[in-house]
């Protein structure tokens, strides 16, 4: 009977519209941990489909390893403003799911015929390992209704659905360290060919997380692959979605932050290709508890994918009548700028950014001033010894918009601002003293 309340309560807040602290900037997701981003384009708005990392705690998961229970649904228009739908599943709504296994995995959502088709991992309740199973929704925010079984004939972890252009449809998923591929029914709940294990992927070193998808005739299989310490994004393509498939080339590489996975997911929004990845940004210590990113990705003429470079800015413009996060910059200066974290005891906080001495700068790029030209900034700063900063547009040597005196405590400076374009530009912010001024946000009105 608790379980089954549980499930109605869980049911009734799927749909609801969260506050969340999102940004037009990687990381996305501010309030929570994010991971295994799956991101499909529904109803004219990308919605992201994350696993939800959870802070360990005894009793849940075994020690310094990853806690799932539930999963959340994002949506956006405009990859800069993020809504939160709220919970869409907890492990305890799953009757095949072991409800204490607290590893709901990377998953997946696709649309037919009407309905919105739910696909995650789970520990099976009887037996052992996992399965994938399937939830059923008329929204893509849901509320989502999980099949009481699930899907005969397939045992592993992150599932992706490819929906091929002819209507059929092919359900990936990985398990020892291998990438399986079957065909589904036109129900998308059962299989329609027995699985087939994909070859020519790396015969060295973990292979998990696929994401396919097809473009101008090419079949898309991407997958992290650990090799060494940690994932990179790697693909194979082929000209049929059950393959043979060939190795083709790196997509991202190992991350800097030596985040141990990069699940991943790759989708078209409006023209323009992303990839939807992860990493340890609000955890540096600790990457069981990741952040979801996003950045552009590009193919060659042939048809390759061009490496993506990580960036902090990510793709979202921002309005400058907003609080331009500036820690999350497009480019800095070669010496004298670093990035902390405004309180070490809430990272959930963001960061601030420090132009340490002279000559140090800062860009942050895509700010979008709108039709009517502003008149004022405002700038959260901070300066230990008192210093100064100017605002210019497009180019460290561009015109200056603002000078901005900083105090010696953590407040909001005011300036008046002068040559504010419409549309939309790069700014940066320079120091040209010997101080070190700390910067948390810029807001024009």
């Amino acid at each position: 009977m608790k379980n089954n309340i549980r499930h109605l309560l869980t049911l009734s807040f799927a749909g609801l519209c969260f506050v969340s602290n999102t940004f037009a900037t990687n990381p996305l997701i501010l309030d929570q941990f994010t991971a295994d981003p799956t991101a499909r384009v529904f109803e004219g708005k990308i919605y992201l489909y994350p696993s939800h990392d959870i802070p360990p705690v005894p009793g849940r998961t075994r020690t310094n390893w990853f806690c799932m229970e539930d999963y959340h649904v994002f949506s956006s228009e405009n990859l800069t403003d993020w809504k939160d739908h709220g919970v869409i599943l907890n492990q305890t709504n799953v009757a095949w799911a072991n409800s204490n296994g607290y590893s709901l995995w990377a998953p997946d959502c696709v649309f037919k015929n009407g309905k919105y088709y739910f696909y995650f991992p789970a520990p099976a309740k009887e037996g052992r390992g996992f399965r994938i199973g399937a939830a059923i929704a008329d929204k893509p925010y849901g509320p989502f209704m999980p099949e009481p079984k699930p899907i005969e004939g397939v045992r592993g972890i992150d599932p992706c659905v490819l929906m091929d252009k002819d209507g059929n449809a092919y359900l990936f998923w990985a398990g020892g360290s291998r990438v399986s591929v079957a065909k589904l029914k036109d129900n998308l709940l059962e299989l329609d060919s027995k699985p087939q294990l994909i070859t020519n992927l790396p015969a060295k070193g973990l292979v998990e997380g696929p994401f396919a998808f097809e473009r101008n005739g090419i079949y898309y299989l991407t997958y992290p692959h650990a090799q060494t310490n940690a994932e990179r994004l790697e693909y194979s393509t082929s000209t049929n979605p059950m393959g043979p498939y060939q190795q083709t080339g790196v997509i991202l590489d190992e991350s800097a932050s030596g985040c141990w996975t990069v699940q991943h997911s790759i989708v078209e929004y409006q023209g323009q290709w992303y990839l939807f990845y992860h990493d340890k940004d609000l955890s540096p210590d600790f990457d069981k508890n990741r952040s979801v990113r996003a950045d552009y990705l590009y193919f060659n003429e042939d048809g390759t994918i061009k490496k993506v470079i990580p960036t902090l800015r990510g793709v979202g413009v921002v309005d400058a009548k907003s609080k331009i996060q500036i820690d999350r910059y497009s480019a800095i200066s070669k010496d004298g700028v670093s990035v902390s974290f405004l309180d070490e005891t809430n990272r959930f906080e963001g960061w601030k950014i420090s132009l340490n001495g002279t000559n140090t700068w800062v860009r942050f790029n895509s700010v979008d001033f709108g039709k009517n030209k502003l008149k004022s900034v405002n700038v959260r700063a901070d300066s230990a010894m008192g210093g100064s900063v100017q605002i210019r547009l497009d180019k460290v040597g561009g015109p200056v918009l603002a000078k901005v005196k900083i105090g010696k405590a953590w407040k909001i400076y005011h300036s008046k601002a002068v040559g504010v374009p419409t549309g939309i530009h790069d700014l940066v912010v320079t120091q040209s003293g010997n101080n070190n001024v700390e910067l948390d946000w810029i807001s024009f009105e």
